[in-house]
């Protein structure tokens, strides 16, 4: 019994942790979803592709996409408007 209780109050302590982690980095309720977000910067003229897009804990979307000639761009977006943020 003691094992089983010593083995399972770790995984609970790191999934309470990770929960409140997960509620604290979150984008804003009232955020664009994400898919109108994507498809703002697939039009623009020198998109190809995304290469990676993640969530920022200073609240904005970071996104990495590629060029039609190769090169990289690299955004900082706003969760309620989709703009580039300076």
């Amino acid at each position: 019994m003691l094992k089983k209780t010593v083995v399972a109050l770790p995984v609970a302590l790191a999934f309470l942790v990770g929960t409140a982690e997960a509620r604290e980095f979150q984008p804003p309720a009232d955020s664009m979803p994400l898919s109108q977000i994507v498809a703002k910067i697939e039009q623009r003229p020198d998109f190809r592709y995304i290469d990676d897009l993640e969530w920022d804990d200073d609240g904005y979307y970071e996104v990495e996409y590629r060029t039609k000639d190769g090169g990289e761009v690299k955004l900082k977006i706003d969760p309620r408007t989709g703009d580039v943020r300076r």
